[in-house]
């Protein structure tokens, strides 16, 4: 069982910038999805397992960065530029690599909200 310990949301403004955090109690491939009220959860994105390789969805290439600190387990969401279509809960999840989390991940995390006013 992968444990996923989520931090970082909050409100922001939109054009402003926020990071979200997700310690895992283990190395494996990580990534985030969204939920906005009514809609599907959808991927935002993935990193491999040593961090070589990252992938992101149409909407937020460009604006979001997914990182990875391994000595630490954890990886970091940068995301700038926000806009008010980005608000949503935010899931950190874990899977065995990142074609598999895009799809079918195992674990996830709690959740964290993310909100950006116009």
């Amino acid at each position: 069982q992968v444990q996923l310990i989520e931090s970082g949301g909050g409100l922001v403004q939109a054009g402003g910038s926020l990071r979200l955090s997700c310690a895992a109690s283990i190395r494996t491939a990580m990534g985030w999805f969204r939920q906005a009220p009514g809609k599907e959860r959808e991927f935002v994105a993935a990193i491999s397992s040593i961090g070589g390789t990252t992938r992101y969805t149409d909407s937020v290439q460009g604006r979001f960065t997914i990182s990875r600190d391994n000595a630490k387990n954890t990886v970091y969401l940068q995301m700038n530029s926000l806009k008010p279509e980005d608000t949503a809960v935010y899931y950190c999840a874990a899977a065995q690599n990142t074609a598999v989390l895009r799809t079918t991940p195992e674990y996830w995390g709690q959740g964290t909200q993310v909100t950006v006013s116009s």
